[in-house]
């Protein structure tokens, strides 16, 4: 006892302090200390709520100057209620933080604490660079970073929060993409998102905010004539976002930056990143944060080297262009900041390394980021047997035989015969059709970009009406197959169908069970993907018979076309989307929210999952063709 007492008085005074309060929160009852508890992560979603709220108000509005002193009472009291909280987390789970956590732990509280000092110290005689420094530390600017880095972590915690209530997960993630995009149609809104003359109407904010979250493109207006630059930039922020996936940032943020979550919260998360093993989830969301970020950042230099100088713009705007582009052709959304999409005169001609690079954006991005992980393993593998032969003395070490899983396999394959069939049907039929008048080069590009486009991409180079009817039948057929599961496309997903085709050869031939590439696929595969192929019809079907009654006017053609790009995500249109009356518009939205979220997960999110049952049914057969 004496012992403890002499260490305990030569310890630090701060470690004093933490060693008092461990012991006193280590005396409360359990129940009063979850309630504390639970009171500060209640404060702290609420004031970060309110923070990002009051940054939309302050960007978005012209203000006065009472007005501009709210806002920043709002930004002072939530960078002391941030402040204090930092330093209580660290007092009280000090013994938490480690690991990946404390990097970021270190980052925020450094951060923190520089913008304290302008507060506590004020620099009259000083270098002129520490007064430059004070001056930066002293900004709005600053200040308004770091609350807003502080207010997306809460929110984000918040967000696993609320999966560790056992929430259903298919439910949940329709919500976050509802919220999402409630929150994109009321940046639209503002004032400065659209130019001086325009005044968006809240259906057409809202058709726009859902194209962009479910990465669609289609638009009942014109984005370049009708958004100003901050208004381009909420679009880009909203198609990332819809691009990665709502659950995959917020589950990026909490996971990786606040520690570990609940079993529940990581079988949810699981399912939605599509990872096999739980020790992988964290890994797998930094894979794809980091696939997404290199690549765009990879295309957007492409891009901006491959127009510069071309488009008449200055080297900001070149640059905001190309990054836009980039991640709207990783992400599949389609959008452009030109007007007429891809086929303005700027770019339409004398530009093919552009298309070859947006081309190769969508790709990349409808393959899936399951496969992309794979490819990491695979050059990982191969690497390590090249580095083995090489320099080690045992050999090239132990071979594998399946590195490349099936889905890959699958995606590969299906991905390389629909892009090599479309693009010579296309340029077969167009040669001298939509093509005409085009160099050779340049017809064989737009025959590739227009057979990638359909793939959800969006993007058009040439007026869809000026293609044959064979071609927009393959269109789309191309834009109802979409990309790969888990990726930023849409559609059916290419491993529906070729499970769908390998269980009719299956039929076809007599067998038990459908395969593919030697490997037997699961009752469970089989039958999700007849029910996507089967649930898709229905819905499109539906959707047409809807916008038939509501636009008795327009061609069937058109109408089915839109369902159809719109269900898919694709935003391909053949120039209907802007004359839709607003039921119809809700109708397109509807759709592209059931596409982009997926309809067995809405349907999941309202159904009541059975339990295993402890008994079979008598079996009978059903009389089928």
């Amino acid at each position: 006892m004496l012992l403890q007492y002499i260490c305990f008085l030569n310890m630090p005074p701060m470690a004093v302090i933490v060693k008092f309060i461990d012991r006193l929160s280590d005396t409360l009852p359990p129940v009063l200390r979850n309630r504390i508890v639970f009171g500060f992560e209640l404060l702290l979603f609420f004031v970060s709520v309110v923070t990002l709220a009051a940054i939309v108000v302050d960007y978005g509005f012209v203000l006065d100057d009472v007005e501009r002193t709210a806002v920043a009472d709002v930004y002072a009291v939530a960078w002391w209620v941030y402040f204090i909280m930092f330093i209580v987390r660290l007092v009280f789970y000090h013994r938490y933080i480690k690991g990946k956590t404390l990097l970021l732990t270190l980052f925020l509280g450094a951060n923190m604490f520089l913008s304290a000092l302008p507060k506590i110290f004020l620099l009259a005689d000083a270098p002129r660079w520490m007064q430059l420094l004070w001056h930066f530390l002293d900004s709005k600017f600053y200040l308004i970073a770091l609350l807003a880095l502080f207010s997306v972590l809460e929110v984000s915690r918040g967000v696993v929060a609320f999966i560790n209530k056992r929430t259903n997960p298919a439910l949940l993630m329709a919500a976050c993409f509802a919220v999402i995009i409630a929150m994109g149609t009321i940046l639209l809104l503002v004032p400065r998102s659209t130019h001086e003359w325009i005044r968006l109407p809240v259906v057409d904010a809202l058709f726009v905010a859902t194209s962009a979250v479910c990465v669609t493109g289609l638009s009942s207006v014109d984005v370049a004539h009708t958004f100003s630059f901050e208004g381009l930039c909420v679009i880009l922020l909203l198609m990332q976002i819809g691009g990665l996936g709502v659950m995959t940032i917020t589950s990026f943020f909490a996971l990786f930056f606040m520690g570990g979550a609940g079993f529940y919260n990581q079988f949810a998360l699981r399912d939605m990143v599509g990872t096999d093993a739980m020790n992988s989830l964290i890994s797998t969301l930094l894979y794809i944060m980091g696939f997404t970020f290199v690549i765009e950042l990879i295309g957007a230099l492409a891009i901006w080297l491959s127009v510069r100088g071309t488009l008449g713009m200055g080297l900001y705007q070149e640059m905001f262009f190309a990054l836009f582009h980039s991640v709207s052709a990783f992400c599949n959304a389609g959008f452009s900041t030109l007007s007429g999409n891809l086929g303005n005169s700027l770019v339409v001609s004398g530009h093919n390394m552009f298309f070859i690079i947006i081309s190769l954006q969508v790709v990349l991005g409808g393959i899936g980021f399951p496969i992309l992980v794979n490819f990491k393993e695979l050059l990982a593998y191969h690497l390590r047997r090249f580095y083995d032969a090489v320099f080690a003395r045992g050999g090239m070490g132990h071979k594998m035989t399946h590195v490349a899983n099936l889905n890959t396999k699958i995606v590969l394959a299906a991905t390389a015969l629909l892009l090599s069939v479309g693009t010579l049907f296309i340029a077969v039929a167009e040669w001298e059709a939509a093509f005409a008048g085009m160099t050779v080069a340049d017809k064989v590009v737009q025959s590739l970009f227009n057979a990638v486009a359909p793939r959800t991409a969006g993007f058009n180079s040439v007026e869809l009406t000026a293609f044959s009817l064979p071609v927009l039948l393959l269109y789309t057929l191309f834009m109802w197959i979409g990309g790969a599961s888990q990726s930023t496309a849409g559609g059916i997903k290419v491993n529906t169908l070729a499970v769908a085709v390998a269980n009719l050869l299956a039929v076809v031939k007599g067998r038990g069970v459908a395969t593919l590439f030697r490997r037997e696929i699961s009752e469970g595969s089989v039958r999700r993907a007849l029910a996507v192929v089967f649930g898709s019809v229905v819905v499109v079907f539906t959707s047409v018979l809807v916008l038939v009654m509501l636009e008795p006017r327009m061609s069937l053609k058109g109408l089915l076309f839109e369902a159809v790009s719109a269900y898919s995500t694709v935003g391909a249109s053949l120039g209907v989307t802007s004359l839709l009356c607003a039921k119809s518009k809700i109708v397109v939205t509807l759709l592209m929210f059931i596409g982009r979220v997926g309809l067995i997960t809405v349907l999941m999110g309202f159904v009541r999952r059975g339990g295993v049952a402890r008994y079979r049914l008598p079996m009978d057969d059903v009389i089928i063709n």
